[in-house]
């Protein structure tokens, strides 16, 4: 099993920024990739971001945040972190991290999630 826990999120003016982190722990090893997907009321959760521990995949983000958000990783820490710029009332969601041995673009190819976090973004 493997452990994702998110924190970051909170309320923010339009223009501003925050950072999620997400702390992986147990079985990391059995995983490669590492994901942020957000969903806002009423809508599927929507792929964010995605990043490999090891590297091998360069890290890629969803067009929709491209040049605005950027997904980085502290292997020594196993944790994930999303750097979120520019922030817009739209990005409101709840923000969830996943894992899963190879990365993908959608939520069936991620088998371990966190919790969530809350991200209000206010105009």
């Amino acid at each position: 099993q493997v452990q994702l826990v998110e924190s970051g999120g909170g309320l923010v003016q339009a223009g501003g920024s925050l950072r999620l982190a997400c702390a992986a722990s147990g079985r990391t090893f059995s995983t490669d990739a590492m994901a942020w997907f957000r969903q806002s009321p009423g809508t599927e959760r929507e792929f964010v971001a995605a990043i490999t521990w090891s590297g091998r995949i360069p890290a890629y983000t969803a067009d929709s945040v491209k040049g605005r958000f950027t997904i980085s990783r502290d292997n020594a820490k196993n944790t994930v972190y999303l750097q979120m710029n520019s922030l817009k009332p739209e990005d409101t969601a709840v923000y969830y991290c996943a894992s899963a041995r190879r990365v993908g673009g959608g939520q069936s190819d991620y088998e371990y999630w966190g919790q969530g976090t809350q991200v209000t973004v206010s105009s």
